[in-house]
């Protein structure tokens, strides 16, 4: 099972079936419950945690922490309101879930797109920090405000908005938003 957990095609897969996962859900719900879905994801969500686990320390422990506890309480929140809902809950999680981590390394810097800057450039100059700062609240404001339409298309009880929204619209935005950057910092070439 360690062998399997530290296999590059396990993490392949278990990313797939996160960027698949409204669709997973929309065709999933003309063969089986709301409720074994839920538990399909549960499933999924604890060997992505034990591969996590195995992989190293790759965020701080407080903030895994708290994003832990709050996604399961939100969880258990959801199930309380609907099996269904807590299906469609998981877009929602995933982005508070980046908003803490992104929030934490705003207090707590170095900021993860300065991280992320730093594996390319290590010898980043001082100049470039107020701008990955920037780019990190950017970042951070769009996590946060596409938790909210997650939870509204959620919500909606239309399950081909929420697939709509959570399985397309939402990776056009982050690829819109991160190619906005990259040309942004081409022409402001902060370092």
């Amino acid at each position: 099972m360690h062998n399997l957990l530290k296999a590059p095609k396990f993490r392949v897969v278990l990313a797939a079936l996160g960027i698949l996962y409204p669709f997973l859900v929309y065709f999933g719900l003309g063969h089986f419950p709301p409720s074994a879905l839920v538990l399909a994801l549960l499933a999924v969500f604890a060997l992505k945690l034990v591969l996590d686990r195995h992989s190293g320390p790759r965020h701080e422990p407080m903030t895994l922490l708290l994003c832990l506890l709050g996604g399961a309480v939100l969880l258990v929140l959801m199930i309380a309101v609907s099996p269904l809902v807590a299906l469609k809950s998981y877009p929602v999680l995933v982005s508070l879930g980046f908003a803490a981590v992104f929030s934490a390394s705003l207090l707590w810097p170095p900021t993860i797109v300065e991280r992320i800057a730093r594996l390319r450039d290590p010898d980043l100059p001082a100049s470039a920090i107020p701008y990955l700062r920037r780019v990190t609240l950017a970042w951070l404001v769009f996590f946060f405000v596409n938790a909210a339409i997650s939870t509204a298309t959620a919500l909606s009880g239309s399950v081909a908005l929420w697939t709509l929204y959570n399985g397309f619209i939402s990776y056009v935005i982050m690829g819109a938003l991160f190619a906005g950057e990259l040309i942004v910092r081409f022409y402001l070439n902060p370092g």
